[in-house]
C-alpha cells in the first residue's frame, strides 16, 4: 500500500487526479491510501513523516506548493514530490526540495502515469532504505544508513542513530525482518548493529562507532564473516 497525500485547491483538479490514481490501480494492481489536503497550509500544520508519495499543486490561496515542499524537506528527507503546475518555469526552484517531476496543466492520463510510475519506482529503490518509527512523540522516518545499532530495552526498541537516541515500543524480531538484506546483524540477544558502523573487534565486543556490544560466543564466526563481506563490498 502505497500512502499518498493528494495537494490541491481546485476540486475539478482534485476529482480528476483521484479518478487518474484509482484508473493506475485498476490497470496495475497498485494499492493506494490517498489523504486530501485543499492547500499547503493543510499539509504542512502538524505534518508527520508518514507519506510516500506527495502530489501537490503549486499555485494555492494560503500556503504555495514550493513553500509547503521547502517546509516538509526539514522533516522528511524521503518523501516523492511531484508537482503539478500550469507554469513549466518553476522547474528549477523544485531542484532545491529535491522534486521528482512536474505535471502540467491540463493533466493528461498519459503524463500523469509516467510520472507516477517513475515516482514508485524511486520509492521501491528507497523504500528500504528508511524505517517509519512510531514513538510517544509522533513518528519519525529514520535513514537506515546512519542507524549504528539498535538495543531491547524492556518492552522498547532503542535506535541509536548520527541524530540521536530514540526509543520505541516494538519487537526486534519485526525491526530485523524489516532490515533483512541490508548490513544488519544480530550479535545477541538484545541487540541488532549496522555492520557498517563497526570499527573493529575486541575481545568478545564489536566496537560500534565507539560503543562496545558483545557479540555471543555462538555468533562470533558469523559475525566476523559477515563484517569481512560488508567491508569488501563497501570497498568495491
Amino acid at each position: 500500500m502505497t500512502r499518498i497525500a493528494l495537494v490541491e485547491d481546485d476540486a475539478i483538479c482534485r476529482g480528476q487526479l483521484r479518478e487518474y490514481l484509482d484508473q493506475y490501480s485498476r490497470e496495475t494492481g497498485h494499492e493506494f491510501s490517498v489523504r486530501v489536503f485543499k492547500d499547503g497550509e493543510d499539509i504542512v500544520r502538524d505534518y508527520r513523516p508518514e507519506f510516500d508519495v506527495i502530489l501537490m499543486d503549486i499555485q494555492m490561496k494560503y500556503v504555495d506548493g514550493m513553500t509547503a515542499a521547502e517546509e516538509i524537506r526539514k522533516v522528511d528527507a524521503g518523501v516523492v514530490i511531484l508537482f503539478i503546475t500550469n507554469l513549466a518555469s518553476y522547474a528549477i526552484r523544485g531542484y532545491a526540495v529535491d522534486a521528482l517531476d512536474y505535471i502540467l496543466k491540463p493533466v493528461s492520463y498519459f503524463a500523469f502515469s509516467q510520472s507516477l510510475r517513475r515516482a514508485l519506482e524511486r520509492l521501491e529503490r528507497h523504500r528500504r532504505r528508511y524505517l517509519v518509527v512510531n514513538h510517544k512523540n509522533g513518528t519519525s522516518k529514520v535513514d537506515c544508513s546512519r542507524i549504528y545499532y539498535i538495543e531491547i530495552d524492556g518492552h522498547n526498541l532503542i535506535y541509536h542513530t548520527a541524530d540521536g537516541d530514540l526509543s520505541a515500543a516494538g519487537s526486534m524480531r519485526d525491526v530485523e525482518e524489516s532490515l533483512a538484506g541490508m548490513p544488519f546483524f544480530r550479535c545477541n540477544k538484545g541487540y541488532l548493529v549496522n555492520l557498517e558502523h563497526v570499527d573493529g573487534f575486541s575481545g568478545e565486543d564489536a566496537v560500534v562507532h565507539g560503543t562496545r556490544v558483545q557479540v555471543s560466543r555462538s555468533k562470533k564466526k558469523a559475525f566476523l564473516n559477515a563484517l569481512n563481506r560488508c567491508v569488501n563490498e563497501v570497498g568495491q
